[in-house]
């Protein structure tokens, strides 16, 4: 079996308000063109998924409908037509998009009827095995979705979720029954402060952490304690007797076994009882067993402190709309005894369409990058040019303290709440904050992308999905 869902940018949902729900109480129709993501195994159902996602939006023209009125719309086949060609040349998907001015978020019988013909002239025109999808876009701003799989009645697949994603603020989940849930009497009050929906919302998200050190561990916790219904952690790094006192969840047999950190931090996140599905990925983030869990996540948590785990986190958030929350920690001293305190800064940054990426933040280096991966990939090559000073070859051990990397982690989280509840109001989202610990202040520094960066600036890559090579990288 299959499941679907779908991704809308922020944007082209703003596009598609825009034309369809202008308060004349009439039916109006669209195109979206997505691209894919073919999970071949979404780690927590153990089903194939297929996300689509948004790249483009087309409105069906008002001179090409035919008759629209508050419960119906029929419009001239040529604009799917050309909507069809246009898909095909890229291998996208079309999506047929029709709004309900009453506010019923579900498909009626006239579009059961109406919408097995539009497959049909889609495989005609695009072949066998052509899907399309159907939306809906209510009066009050609800989406619901399905997939067409053949051309006959009921040969069609539920969107287990429709996702809008906005790159400068929120990220608003759209799926049956939000906010009516019972839920589990430990997050009661939790939905006194936030409401059932946030919690119904935690519930059903995909969560991934990448790195599961001193912030990555904290994030975990306290994404489980929130109700995080699905998390999916990736590392492949061991406790030892230095990380010890950071790492949550953590004891001293622990570092004496080597165990690895996915293993020890999903033990302790199941004694919690809350019912949360940990999936544990003990590998580097860029090895291909990592990518199956990695597409299915709904957002990301990059709390990894390598360059080269940092720079394909930083392709993945554009490519797959998959919103990453990247964090960080520095603290910089000098010498003595207690050493000078410089800085201490913690980081959390938002990676999305529209927002800049970590390389043009200069948050992320490419020669340490680059060296990193020869390290991985070719250590030998690595050894020499390291002896040879072609290599950035590091240094000493960063300092770190677990109070500092655990607020960093309630940073994290707490702007992921902001973005799907929005409890700051609607301009409270923060795209980079810098708490500077050591002044007691938080700063904001703004950074446009670079005119040619092949990430952020353009928009070219958002939402390409699955691509050769895997996120338009070459090793």
């Amino acid at each position: 079996m299959t499941t679907y869902s779908l991704t809308l940018r922020e944007d082209h949902e703003a596009a598609l308000r825009a034309h369809m729900l202008r308060g004349d109480g009439l039916e109006h129709a669209a195109y979206v063109l997505c691209c894919r993501a073919a999970i071949r195994r979404d780690p927590w159902d153990r089903e194939a998924h297929e996300k689509f996602l948004s790249v483009q939006v087309i409105p069906v023209p008002d001179d090409q409908v035919l008759d629209a009125g508050p419960g119906l719309i029929t419009w001239s086949t040529a604009s799917f037509v050309r909507a069809l060609r246009a898909a095909a040349g890229e291998d996208q998907i079309v999506a047929v998009v029709h709004n309900h001015p009453a506010g019923m978020v579900a498909f009626s019988a006239q579009d059961d009827r109406n919408e097995p013909d539009l497959v049909q002239l889609a495989v005609n025109r695009n072949g066998e095995g052509t899907k399309i999808l159907s939306l809906i876009l209510t009066g009050d701003g609800q989406w619901a979705g399905r997939a067409w799989l053949l051309p006959k009645p009921g040969a069609h697949a539920p969107l287990r979720m429709v996702r809008v994603l906005g790159g400068r603020g929120r990220y608003a989940l759209h799926y049956p029954g939000r906010g009516f849930a019972a839920g589990l009497p430990a997050f009661q009050r939790q939905a006194l402060a936030f409401g059932q929906a946030l919690n119904d919302d935690l519930s059903r998200l995909r969560v991934g952490i990448v790195g599961c050190g001193g912030t990555g561990s904290a994030v975990a916790m306290l994404l489980a304690r929130l109700g995080v219904g699905q998390v999916a952690l990736f590392d492949n790094d061991i406790v030892d007797c230095t990380n010890l006192n950071r790492l949550h969840g953590a004891r001293q047999q622990d570092a004496d076994l080597m165990r690895s950190k996915v293993y020890v931090v999903a033990e302790a996140i199941a004694a919690m009882g809350l019912g949360v599905r940990v999936v544990p990925v003990e590998a580097w983030i860029g090895d291909p067993e990592c990518r199956d869990a990695l597409r299915a996540c709904d957002i990301v948590f990059g709390c990894t402190d390598d360059h080269d785990g940092r720079f394909f986190l930083n392709r993945l958030a554009y490519y797959y709309l998959i919103p990453v929350i990247d964090v960080g920690l520095a603290i910089d001293v000098g010498e003595g005894d207690p050493p000078a305190l410089r800085g201490l800064d913690g980081r959390v940054t938002v990676l999305a369409p529209h927002e800049t990426c970590l390389m043009c933040r200069a948050v992320v280096s490419g020669e340490a990058a680059r060296s990193e991966a020869m390290k991985r990939a070719e250590p030998e090559l690595y050894e020499r040019r390291k002896a040879e000073a072609y290599v950035d070859s590091g240094g000493n051990p960063a300092p770190a303290v677990v109070t500092f990397t655990t607020e960093v982690a309630c940073m994290a989280v707490n702007e992921m709440i902001q973005r799907l509840q929005g409890f700051r109001g609607p301009d409270g989202a923060v795209a980079h904050r810098i708490r500077k610990f050591h002044l007691g202040e938080d700063r904001r520094p703004r950074h446009d992308p670079r005119p040619a960066c092949p990430v952020c600036a353009a928009g070219d890559v958002w939402g390409r999905g699955d691509t050769d090579p895997f996120l338009g990288r070459m090793a």
